[in-house]
């Protein structure tokens, strides 16, 4: 069953080359993985070392606990845009998304028509994707986790670990900086368990508004791998909430993959039936 699948996502990926602009396809569903980013809760760390005012002395934790409190939400229900800019060209793909806390999510792409009708289930730690094309239904695990999405700058195994990353970095404030004329404090996490896709990782914190404007994701060797910023900050339903996030993979040619929210809403009624298997197809 696994070769089978396998060979799925290759005749896929080969009817996408019929193009030289055309990418190999990989992953759905990548603004979830901002969404989820925003959405954890950071307990642990150590206290600031520099900082001012009501900001003095405060952990890491406290800090990441404060942009919990301004991001979270019992679930969300928004349609999107992904900008994709390759090295030779740049592409757009729409889709329509539903997520309840960090373990369920759900997302359909809108367009373009080559792309229109594929879905994603991220379910309890697992993740289904339906393709049209080959009319199929596939669980996305092992080293498949690590493909890109769409030919993006996100993977599978970004979107995958869903654990609080409490659970699993210590962090502590070690700055405070300017970024795009706001006021910053600058968090580092470092990995306190091995099975983590990145050792370290560093966040750029809005003093103000708690909302993150940046973050980095290193290796152990210290290499910079992945960075994503988040822009057009706007106050939604009583929080603060960046409607942008571009996400670079370091290692890629190209100028990153753009996530833009064209429509979001908080704590809505979601149907049950929208985060299982039977709405794949």
């Amino acid at each position: 069953m696994f070769n089978k699948n396998i060979e799925i996502i290759k005749r896929f990926h080969n009817s996408h080359l019929k193009a030289k602009s055309r990418i190999l396809f990989s992953q759905t569903g990548p603004v979830m993985l901002a969404l989820v980013l925003f959405s954890v809760i950071l307990p642990g760390g150590s206290h600031a070392r520099s900082a001012s005012g009501e900001q003095t002395q405060q952990s890491g934790e406290s800090i990441l606990r404060r942009v919990d409190q301004n991001l979270s939400s019992k679930n969300r229900v928004f349609e999107s845009s992904m900008i994709i800019h390759g090295r030779r060209s740049t592409r757009t793909i729409t889709s329509r998304s539903w997520s309840e806390g960090e373990k369920k999510s759900f997302s359909e792409y809108l367009s373009p028509a080559a792309e229109a009708g594929t879905k994603m289930l991220k379910l309890e730690g697992q993740l289904w994707i339906y393709t049209p094309s080959a009319d199929r239904t596939i669980q996305i695990s092992g080293h498949m986790l690590r493909q890109s999405v769409m030919g993006s700058d996100l993977s599978y195994e970004d979107m995958m670990d869903d654990r609080k990353l409490t659970d699993t970095y210590d962090s502590k404030v070690v700055s405070k900086d300017t970024l795009d004329g706001r006021d910053v404090l600058v968090v580092e996490l470092t990995a306190r368990v091995t099975d983590v896709a990145y050792h370290r990782q560093k966040m750029w914190i809005d003093a103000e508004r708690f909302v993150p404007l940046r973050q980095e994701m290193y290796a152990k060797s210290g290499q910079l791998l992945k960075r994503m910023e988040m822009k057009d900050v706007e106050r939604i339903q009583g929080r603060w909430f960046p409607k942008t996030m571009i996400y670079k993979d370091m290692l890629k040619e190209g100028k990153g993959t753009e996530f833009r929210m064209t429509k979001i809403q908080f704590d809505q009624q979601i149907p049950a039936h929208i985060f299982t298997k039977a709405s794949l197809r």
